[in-house]
């Protein structure tokens, strides 16, 4: 049975994009080109990631959760919060862009205090709704209504799931790895065919020395 919900395992995955790119930006080298655009690939999939699930969670999770008992007045606060994360990403992601056309230390720089304000917006948001939310989600994870919130989520990442479960697990720690409700041969193809860009592309950006 799982210990945490896949939410909680798509928030490490967040944390530790974060804290991989404060480290690789603390010891990124002048004039560093191929770094740039290896981090800037890396940041492409971050972003794509953070922004889906939080447009997720306003569009497709809250209204399951409110239907299911969850106060509005809380998940008011939640949107809010992605309202001060939206606005650190929107910087960071004009930071990590100028790195790539430019990479030079003093870019660098200004890129990895624009990722810690994202970072710290980022956690307090996620340590928040972990503690609002994750009771929730275990105690009531067969609830109609969170039942159909998780198909609703399959469906709608159908396309791009290869990609996210090479990503969600890259660094995932056992537990986190088994409480993805995926069987093992489905989750092989998955990562190994359709997950492939992320591996190649991705990945080994994360492997090299920051």
């Amino acid at each position: 049975m799982a210990t945490m919900s896949m939410n909680k395992v798509i928030h490490a995955a967040f944390r530790r994009d974060l804290d991989r790119f404060a480290g690789a930006l603390d010891g990124f080298r002048d004039g560093d080109s191929a770094r740039a655009a290896e981090l800037g690939r890396a940041w492409d999939n971050f972003d794509a990631q953070l922004t889906d699930h939080h447009e997720g969670e306003h569009e497709v999770a809250w209204p399951h959760l409110e239907r299911a008992g969850v106060a509005t007045d809380l998940l008011a606060q939640m949107d809010a919060e992605h309202g001060v994360m939206l606005g650190a990403l929107e910087e960071a992601r004009e930071s990590m862009t100028a790195l790539r056309s430019d990479p030079s230390a003093a870019r660098a720089a200004t890129a990895r205090q624009a990722v810690e304000r994202l970072r710290r917006a980022t956690v307090d948001h996620l340590d928040h709704e972990e503690r609002e939310l994750e009771p929730f989600y275990l105690e009531h994870h067969d609830h109609p209504e969170v039942v159909a919130m998780s198909r609703e989520f399959r469906k709608r990442n159908v396309s791009g799931a290869g990609q996210f479960l090479a990503w969600v697990t890259d660094g995932a720690t056992p537990e986190e790895r088994a409480s993805i409700a995926v069987p093992p041969p489905v989750f092989a193809v998955m990562t190994g065919l359709f997950g492939r860009r992320y591996r190649k592309d991705i990945a080994p950006v994360w492997r090299q020395p920051a």
